[in-house]
């Protein structure tokens, strides 16, 4: 059986055309289904074989109440289905879900790419005891200061609803759809058929029930749906004020032992019996703890700026050949007093990366600076940088003191610094690393650690060539 309709058929304009047609409601999708499972429930438990045309989404929910249909009454039922034509490239053959397969109990009514069907869902019910509509319209959204229009596809939308079981406007609709088929399509029914004005009082009364019956189970998993998204919004928030809390402690505790400190050290330089070696000791001390809390606070609100910021900053494309050797020499310096060789390989022919703004020279210093403090004197430092698949990869190789292996998975987390049995206190904040993973997340590039104890380190970070677009990109740019 082959169906094809005209582009000008509008299920909505032949409802709103006929004398005192039926108010359409501002409704939701999910009122729409609870409508059309309703009345496929009432047909099902009165076995009504009848003729159905419908356009309904194509998402499993909705075809799963036809197939519930199909199964119960089928076999003596005609259902048309309409949907959109489309073509293959290079071809004409029609492609879809139903292609153009049609059975005895189920016919593909395909309309043209342009119809204005589009913008509408329907159920329409033919039997000779009960006939019935049910139709949403989605209008179309005017764009401000343009003259054309635009179907707006948001699924949230409300949809104009119109239900109806009145006979002279289903005879309405379907007289339109007959004026609208082409000349070379089958009957879609007998000559004689005309819908009743009305079905029987008992059976609006089991609709009227069903159709309560499905928007009460609508509304409990609406309510159930808006339960849990509430109850992970406050887990999330509840987790965040944790977070906050252990993150205030970490902060108190990390400006509370310098302090301590200072206040032993001036406590004992008020002692008269104070020799000259001691106060210089004192005082050096009070000079050291005074660097360690400076290079706290300046962390702090370095870290506070960057996850303050960190989602707004766009991405850019860099060539490491023109950074890293700048930041390399800016340590050279540091490196010579410590007799300590400090040298670097990239290559002029890599490709640019992504990084965020100002992000890649933040993240050498950060690195470097580490490998500088912890290797001793007369040790090696190298960063050196090569392709990796999708990646350009940028690694800082040391000889020295080394990370512990239990110690390595945390060395990110804020405040946290290396222990050591070694007597010199290297001081730092413990935030450099973590400032250093935030900005490469952010960057869609990551960073790994190997080292051994004694024997030093390997920092390898991984950020993606210009020629891979990165998730944070894409994510910006929709």
């Amino acid at each position: 059986m082959n169906v094809s309709l005209a582009k000008e058929l509008s299920v909505y304009q032949l409802v709103m055309g006929v004398q005192v047609p039926p108010k359409p409601l501002s409704l939701s999708p999910a009122t729409l289904l609870s409508l059309v499972r309703a009345q496929i429930d009432l047909l099902i438990e009165q076995q009504i074989a009848a003729t159905l045309w419908v356009k309904l989404p194509p998402d499993k929910i909705w075809q799963s109440e036809l197939a519930r249909y199909k199964s119960s009454v089928g076999a003596s039922s005609l259902i048309y289905t309409c949907q959109i034509e489309e073509r293959q490239k290079g071809g004409d053959e029609r492609t879809g879900k139903e292609n153009t397969a049609s059975s005895s109990h189920h016919v593909s009514v395909y309309l043209p790419a342009d119809s204005q069907l589009r913008r509408e869902n329907f159920l329409m019910v033919l039997s000779p005891q009960f006939c019935s509509l049910i139709l949403a319209h989605r209008p179309l959204k005017k764009r401000k200061n343009q003259t054309s229009a635009k179907v707006n596809t948001n699924k949230n939308q409300p949809l104009l609803i119109i239900t109806t079981v009145e006979g002279r406007v289903i005879q309405q609709v379907l007289n339109g759809i007959q004026k609208a088929i082409t000349p070379e399509s089958s009957p879609i029914l007998p000559a004689s058929f005309i819908c009743p004005s009305a079905p029987q009082a008992a059976l609006m009364n089991q609709l009227l029930a069903k159709q309560l019956l499905r928007q009460d189970e609508i509304n409990r998993q609406i309510i159930t749906v808006r339960t849990t998204k509430l109850e992970q919004q406050n887990q999330e928030l509840h987790n965040k004020e944790q977070l906050k809390d252990e993150y205030l402690k970490n902060v108190c505790q990390e400006l509370r032992t310098p302090l301590t400190h200072m206040k032993t050290a001036l406590s004992l330089l008020n002692s008269p019996n104070l020799k000259p070696p001691q106060r210089q000791r004192y005082l050096q001390m009070l000079n050291t703890q005074c660097d360690q809390q400076n290079s706290l606070i300046t962390g702090l609100l370095e870290l506070v700026q960057l996850e303050r910021n960190l989602e707004g900053r766009a991405l850019e494309s860099v060539r490491l050949s023109d950074i890293v050797p700048g930041v390399v020499s800016t340590y050279q310096t540091v490196a010579q007093e410590k007799e300590i060789i400090l040298t670097y390989t990239v290559p002029t022919e890599l490709p640019s990366v992504w990084c965020v703004s100002g992000g890649l020279r933040q993240i050498l210093i950060n690195i470097l600076h580490n490998s500088i403090k912890f290797t001793p004197i007369g040790g090696q430092v190298w960063v050196r940088a090569r392709i990796q698949g999708d990646y350009v990869q940028l690694e800082f190789r040391d000889t020295g003191i080394g990370i512990a292996e239990n110690e390595i998975p945390k060395i990110f987390d804020r405040f946290y610094r290396v222990r050591t049995a070694a007597t010199e206190d290297y001081g730092g904040a413990g935030l450099g690393l973590t400032i250093v993973q935030q900005l490469l997340l952010r960057s869609g590039g990551s960073i790994s650690v190997k080292s051994k104890l004694y024997e030093g380190s390997t920092f390898t970070v991984q950020l993606r060539s210009v020629g891979d677009i990165p998730k944070a990109i894409a994510t910006q740019n929709e």
